[in-house]
């Protein structure tokens, strides 16, 4: 059975905590509908069902809901019947090249995900600050495994993560008290692992599930990495920033004031092998520089306290 990511808790509390929540469920379920995972006419779950499911307040589901219906994503969103989702043009491609414009990670990366696991060898290089993004994605594409329609013989991920070791760039407590300072950084740690144990399990189940052949593995980096990048089959390279704000999180029953990225958020530039000099030169160049990190200046990571 797999277990979905955003189940991943942190100190045995539900999550996501609004304000965000309602935007984080939003994301998710954005991405199941432009996948196509959720099909034009297919009646949503419950809002109740949606709740259980994320972990949240079945008014932060009502809210995500509400947006998606903005977005003529969704219709007949009320507290009565579950919403259906709206007629459209299918799953959205996403586009490579020197036009193609920027998205947001969450409605760009989980149909090129989805896109790579349709090869009968897939390779998946990622490097990231806990592989939220990176788990929210893979929902798609093992979905549609577990429904028959994705049959790969083999599966390697590979992800580059910050040490446990290390003071981090960001999430950092915008006030200079250690206290806050070593909170910020657990509750960042937890999710690493969390997110990490949640991936690694999901991929390897289908091992027993579909006899696919899966190797997973993580190495930790002695830095914060600025920027996410995402190497599919070693055709695509999918590159993004980190854009620090200050938020307000709750740690251990306290508000603290942080400098974070919201990293679903962050807008994911595409480049493909063969769309041009332009595109093929970045595959290959941050191929190159991925590698050399793996193989030089990361060390083996443990996904524990």
């Amino acid at each position: 059975m797999t277990v979905e990511p955003e189940h991943a808790s942190v100190n045995g509390r539900k999550r996501p905590q609004p304000p965000q929540a309602s935007h984080q469920v939003a994301d998710e379920l954005r991405t199941r509908i432009r996948s196509g995972v959720l099909r034009p006419g297919q009646r949503m779950p419950t809002q109740a069902k949606l709740a259980d499911e994320f972990g949240v307040e079945r008014g932060a589901v009502r809210q995500a809901l509400r947006i998606l219906q903005s977005e003529h994503l969704l219709t007949n969103v009320s507290k009565g019947a579950p919403a259906t989702v709206a007629p459209g043009p299918g799953p959205v491609r996403f586009a490579a090249g020197p036009e193609a414009p920027p998205q947001p990670t969450m409605v760009a990366l989980t149909p090129r995900i989805e896109a790579a696991f349709a090869a009968s060898h897939v390779r998946i290089d990622a490097l990231c600050l806990t592989s939220v993004s990176l788990n929210l994605a893979l929902g798609g594409p093992l979905r549609l495994i577990h429904a028959g329609r994705l049959e790969p013989a083999k599966i390697e991920v590979r992800v580059l993560l910050p040490s446990r070791d290390i003071d981090l760039a960001f999430p950092t407590a915008v006030a200079a008290d250690p206290s806050a300072e070593g909170a910020v950084h657990d509750r960042w740690l937890a999710q690493r692992n969390a997110q990490g144990q949640v991936l690694r399990h999901n991929l390897l189940a289908l091992r027993a599930t579909h006899g696919i052949d899966v190797h997973v593995t993580f190495r930790a980096l002695p830095f914060t990495p600025p920027v996410k990048l995402y190497l599919l089959n070693g055709a695509e390279a999918l590159f993004a920033y980190y854009t620090l704000g200050r938020h307000e999180r709750e740690i251990d029953h306290e508000h603290l004031q942080t400098y974070d990225a919201e990293g679903t958020r962050s807008m994911l530039f595409a480049f493909q092998q063969g769309a041009g000099l332009r595109d093929t030169a970045f595959v290959d160049q941050s191929t190159r520089w991925f590698d050399a990190l793996w193989e030089t200046i990361s060390s083996e990571l443990h996904l524990t306290a």
